[in-house]
C-alpha cells in the first residue's frame, strides 16, 4: 500500500534521513527540476544496467558470494547495490551489512521494481541520497555544495557529486582529494560511453 501511494506523491523523509545525527532540511523536488546531468550522472556511478534489471543485478550478485571480505573471520556481504535497492534501503531500513538486511533490501527492491516505473525510482533516489555529512537529495546537495538550484547543475558538478556516492559523509565535494577527483574523472568517461543524455531514453 505505502509503496503504491509512493508511486505518487512526494516522499516526505527516509529512514536514512530520520536516523541522521545532523541533517540539512530535506525538500523533495520532482524529476523535472533536477538536472539530466545528475540523473545520468548517478547511473554511470552507481548502476549502469539499471534500466535492463528488475532490481537486483545479478552479475554483481554472482560477484558478492565469489568475492566475499573477511572481517574478524566473518564473511561480509559484498557492496554494489542497484539503485533500486539502494532506494529500498535508504527509504525503509537501516545501514549496516548483514545477511537479514540484504535478503528484506532484495525482497522490497524487486517489489519497487513492480510498483513504480524506471524513471520514478530514479528520482525517489536523486531525492533520499546521501552526498554529504547530514545532506541529503539533489536539492540540499545542489544548495549546500554550489548555491544553486538542482536543476542548473552542469555536467562536471552533477559528476562529482555522482562520486560522492559511495562514502558520502567522508567526501569532501568543496574540497577533493585526489580520490574523488579520480573517480570525477571516471564517471565523466562513463557518461559518455552511456551516450549521454540519450540513456536516459531507455527508463
Amino acid at each position: 500500500m505505502v509503496l503504491l501511494i509512493f508511486r505518487w506523491l512526494p516522499i516526505p523523509t527516509s529512514s536514512f534521513i530520520l536516523q541522521a545525527e545532523n541533517k540539512t532540511y530535506y525538500q523533495w523536488t520532482s524529476w523535472d527540476d533536477i538536472s539530466s546531468q545528475l540523473a545520468i550522472a548517478v547511473i554511470a556511478a552507481e548502476d549502469q544496467r539499471f534500466p535492463q534489471h528488475w532490481g537486483i543485478d545479478t552479475v554483481e550478485l554472482k560477484k558478492a558470494f565469489t568475492e566475499k571480505r573477511q572481517r574478524n573471520g566473518k564473511s561480509i556481504p559484498r557492496g554494489a547495490s542497484t539503485i533500486t535497492q539502494q532506494v529500498a534501503k535508504n527509504l525503509f531500513l537501516w545501514n549496516g551489512r548483514s545477511y537479514t538486511r540484504k535478503a528484506i533490501e532484495a525482497i522490497l527492491a524487486v517489489a519497487i521494481e513492480l510498483t513504480w516505473p524506471k524513471k520514478r525510482i530514479l528520482e525517489v533516489y536523486l531525492n533520499i541520497a546521501q552526498f554529504g555529512d547530514g545532506i541529503f537529495g539533489a536539492t540540499a546537495a545542489s544548495q549546500a555544495f554550489y548555491h544553486k538550484l538542482p536543476k542548473k547543475l552542469s555536467r562536471e558538478q552533477s559528476a562529482t557529486l555522482a562520486s560522492v556516492l559511495p562514502r558520502p559523509a567522508i567526501s569532501d565535494v568543496n574540497n577533493p582529494d585526489s580520490r574523488l577527483i579520480k573517480k570525477r574523472q571516471w564517471v565523466l568517461k562513463q557518461m559518455k560511453q552511456l551516450g549521454g543524455l540519450n540513456y536516459l531514453k531507455k527508463l
